[in-house]
């Protein structure tokens, strides 16, 4: 999906965080956002394919400088064909509501747009409100319901869909 040479891979945001693609030393302060954020965190084996698997994009958000930045923040994005799905976003949650998600995101959508992907889904729980306010900020739109998607509390999930065709953007 890319390279960590690209536009999104490499900058700095004004906000001090740096995205840029993920590593495989990446993964073990990945999975501790993880837990951090999430009841029921994906496993470390799990992140450690995700890195090197195929269509699969994982992005990062960094804070500090050379030798001193640390991973505060990812963004997943799986691809199949023309479309692709935002499987996970999250933010450590001492630094949330600073803008790091919309960056993360807008960095898969990048991506995503220039490797020809024209409709973008995904999942996020009812109650989580500035979660939906960060997609529907940038054009996501409801299409559906899966009723007790969510464990840890059960929770229904709102399925949302970004067009990217030029009719769409």
């Amino acid at each position: 999906m890319g390279t960590a040479d690209g536009p999104v891979g490499g900058a700095r945001m004004g906000t001090g965080v740096r995205i840029r693609r993920a590593r495989g030393e990446d993964v073990g302060r990945i999975h501790q956002v993880e837990a951090s954020c999430y009841a029921a965190p994906w496993s470390r084996d799990t992140l450690e394919s995700v890195v090197i698997r195929k269509g699969v994009l994982l992005l990062v958000a960094e804070v500090g400088w050379e030798g001193e930045a640390r991973v505060v923040g990812h963004g997943i994005l799986w691809r199949v064909a023309d479309e692709a799905e935002i499987a996970n976003l999250a933010v450590t949650p001492e630094l949330q509501g600073r803008g790091i998600a919309g960056a993360l995101l807008d960095g898969l959508l990048k991506r995503a747009r220039r490797v020809g992907v024209t409709a973008v889904f995904l999942e996020v729980r009812e109650s989580n409100d500035p979660a939906l306010a960060l997609y529907r900020g940038r054009g996501f739109r409801q299409v559906g319901v899966r009723k007790q998607y969510y464990d840890r509390p059960q929770e229904d999930a709102r399925i949302l869909r970004l067009d990217l065709t030029p009719r769409g953007t």
